[in-house]
């Protein structure tokens, strides 16, 4: 298991360069390695470690030149959007957001993860998306006592104990 520290990106990353005002999962490498069949990894918390146990040749990454926006709605007395301003996220944020990460793989006992890469995944085993396979791991953590909202040791080696069944089906 690792973070894949010192391998390459895809070969589609290389055909771009410079920030986009994207957001990371709608920058057109990404699009063009969904037509191939890779999915964005989640982003949420219980998750997090994914990429890290992850079979390491149904994973890629391509570097993270989208931005992330912050959008502020406001509404009149009814309810009713008046006003939307979007602006990116001030780098003092972004530091913010990926400290709480570190913060809970860390307490997972993994090492800190690459910074600014966006993984993408493909489901191994008889799963047809991530989506199919995190649903199945869930389902999996509930059996088992296992909270699959919070990430956790024993989520995290429930996962890996079945992620690394499904890539080795023999």
């Amino acid at each position: 298991m690792s973070w894949d520290e010192s391998g390459p990106p895809h070969p589609l990353a290389e055909r771009r360069s410079g920030r986009s005002e994207q957001e990371p999962d709608r920058l057109p490498e990404v699009r063009e390695l969904e037509a191939l069949g890779w999915e964005p990894a989640p982003e949420t918390y219980a998750w997090i470690f994914l990429p890290y146990v992850w079979p390491p040749a149904a994973r890629t990454w391509i570097p993270d030149r989208g931005t992330r926006w912050a959008v502020e709605t406001r509404l009149d007395g009814h309810g009713h959007v008046v006003e939307v301003e979007c602006a990116p996220l001030a780098e003092p944020d972004l530091d913010l957001l990926e400290a709480e990460a570190a913060e809970i793989i860390a307490a997972l006992g993994l090492p800190p993860r690459p910074r600014g890469r966006v993984w993408l995944l493909r489901p191994p085993g008889p799963f047809h998306s991530v989506e199919a396979l995190l649903t199945h791991l869930s389902e999996l953590a509930r059996a088992r006592g296992v909270d699959p909202l919070h990430p956790s040791p024993e989520l995290l080696a429930l996962t890996r104990t079945e992620l690394a069944a499904l890539a080795d089906p023999s």
